[in-house]
């Protein structure tokens, strides 16, 4: 549920904190107020792309900011997603989100106060908010958009048919690279033939580079190496005042000291430690300087050799370890061309097993599609003619079972079908509806969504056929869905929002004072002019101000007492 938006040198707004609540949330004021720009703000949280002409004009950036309020297996849906993008959830259920627009078109994402990209903000989208419009509502309603919405309300999960159709497509592009491929395959064997004997022949091994340079520098440095190690091991155990022979004559003296005060045992145990540990490293340092030997000779084959593997790292690499996967690749390609029959046999028996597999998931998922779509039908069809129109609403699903047809979302086609009057044919909605109609139609198959996502999150778990639901709010914001209707169409509209925000926040910007009377909180946005510069501002109103701006909506600018009456008694009638 959105808590609080804030504002600040947005377009027209220099600084506005907004606190919204539970159930139907009412947006409000006259033309050109600047009421959708609460709600294009909002989209940009959600991961919605950013331009800078949205910067307040004199300001160097814009900042849009919400504060979320999550619970039940929404927040654990955030909080997995915060997890696997390395950052923190809050303490308190709450998600913080803050995007920053710069000039320039650059800008920053916060998400509870850490840096994020847009491409979280995406990912955290859909537990917390969705944006209808009614305008985005057509231009979105695409065969992908169609498709989802009937596997939200059917509680249908893609996952495992999208798996299956990777695992085919992969097994039918690899074997047609065989296949296909086979002129240009035979014109680079002699190529590969002579890189894989390159490799080979090189006998590499993972990290020899490395020791080689390491040897390179000890040879190269003989004589510094040498005479280092064997000055160490002089005045460590050999020479005269070694420290070991120092170490020998304190450890006598604390002996006899030790004789007639017990306390000097520990340091004489500490003593003898250290005087071990330091003719530990003398012997270590004589044996290291033992083996340094000054060879040319071998420095030359250690040069030569760190050469060969540079030469082979350039061409092949970066890394020896890339030149060993390469030399692997080219032998796995040279064996495709030698064994190409078997490999091919071995394909076809897998591309077959793996076809089976998207089919059968496919139309496992098919079939709990066509169930939801005959109940869904059903359910908008009763709200649609709950909103003032008498229609009739079909959900036609195709799709057939040729691997042409195949998808990561299986093997089905979605059209939403629509007859706005008695007798007239059914013609896909995006085709025959008006702006209201399709307002209508929209709100109508949204509430019959949700509800059926409702019904779902009821069920015990053992009864929900494709994945949990949260019955916890999300906010749902409607941004004029009420352009082209009015009167009696208006009220159903408010009634539907009405219910729909039961189990919802609903965020609603509306022209129309039928729809404004059905407010749970109700928030008028004003445009004044100051100090020469034009502001908007927000404010929730109740009472008398709530009266009186419903009035406004119903008789313009000039209020009248009649007006006002009529705003009384709608607001009791619907409140």
């Amino acid at each position: 549920m959105l808590v609080e938006l804030r504002l600040e040198n947005y377009a027209v707004i220099d600084n506005v904190a907004v606190e919204f609540a539970s159930g139907l949330n009412l947006l409000t004021g006259e033309t050109g107020a600047g009421k959708s720009i609460l709600i294009d703000a909002l989209a940009l949280l959600l991961g919605d792309k950013a331009s800078s002409d949205v910067i307040r004009t004199g300001a160097d950036r814009a900042v849009v900011a919400a504060v979320f309020e999550c619970e039940g297996s929404a927040l654990k849906a955030l909080e997995k997603i915060l997890a696997d993008n390395g950052l923190d959830e809050s303490d308190n259920g709450s998600l913080i989100l803050r995007r920053e627009i710069a000039a320039g078109g650059k800008g920053r994402v916060f998400v509870n106060n850490q840096p994020a990209t847009v491409a979280v903000l995406r990912q955290l989208a859909p537990p917390l908010a969705t944006i209808h419009a009614q305008n985005e509502s057509l231009l979105s309603f695409d065969a992908a958009a169609r498709l989802g919405l009937l596997d939200t309300f059917a509680g249908a999960q893609s996952e495992s048919v999208a798996a299956a159709f990777t695992a085919w497509k992969e097994i039918r592009t690899r074997m047609e690279d065989l296949e296909h491929g086979e002129q240009d395959r035979l014109r680079l064997v002699d190529l590969w033939i002579f890189q894989k004997r390159e490799i080979e022949e090189a006998k590499l091994r993972s990290g020899e580079d490395q020791e080689l340079e390491t040897e390179k520098r000890v040879l190269a440095n003989a004589e510094k190496i040498y005479n280092a190690a064997i000055n160490a091991f002089d005045l460590l155990y050999e020479g005269n005042g070694s420290t070991t022979s120092s170490l020998c004559a304190a450890q006598k003296q604390v002996e006899e000291l030790a004789r007639y005060e017990p306390k000097f045992q520990e340091s004489l145990a500490a003593l003898e430690s250290a005087r071990i540990s330091v003719e530990d490293v003398g012997a270590t340092l004589r044996d290291y300087a033992g083996g340094i030997h000054a060879s040319p000779e071998h420095l030359a084959e250690v040069e030569d050799r760190l050469a060969l593997l540079d030469r082979l790292k350039r061409k092949y690499g970066p890394s020896l370890d890339d030149v060993i996967a390469f030399g692997a690749d080219v032998a796995r390609k040279l064996s495709e061309v030698e064994n190409k029959d078997e490999i091919l046999r071995q394909l076809r028996s897998e591309l077959a097993q793996a076809a089976a597999a998207y089919l059968h998931q496919a139309r496992s998922l098919s079939k709990k599609r066509r169930d939801a779509a005959r109940k869904l039908e059903k359910l908008v069809e009763a709200e649609i003619n709950d909103l003032a129109m008498k229609s009739v609403f079909q959900i036609e699903m195709t799709g057939a079972e040729e691997e042409g047809n195949w998808t990561a979302s299986g093997i089905d086609q979605v059209l939403y079908m629509l007859s706005t009057n008695p007798g007239e044919p059914l013609r896909r909605l995006e085709h025959v509806a008006s702006g209201g109609e399709l307002s209508r139609v929209m709100l109508a198959l949204k509430v019959s969504v949700e509800s059926g996502t409702k019904n779902v999150a009821r069920m015990p778990s053992s009864a929900k056929a494709g994945g949990s639901r949260s019955a916890a709010q999300r906010t749902l914001v409607f941004d004029e869905i009420d352009t082209g209707i009015g009167g009696r169409a208006a009220e159903a509209v408010g009634k539907k929002l009405k219910s729909l925000a039961r189990n919802n926040q609903v965020l609603c910007v509306t022209h129309l004072p039928q729809i404004a009377t059905f407010a749970d909180h109700h928030y008028v946005i004003e445009k004044k002019e100051s100090v020469g510069r034009t502001r908007t501002s927000i404010r929730p109103v109740a009472g008398d101000e709530r009266t009186e701006e419903v009035a406004r909506m119903l008789s313009g600018a000039k209020l009248t007492e009649t007006s006002r009456k009529h705003a009384e008694q709608m607001i009791k009638a619907n409140g």
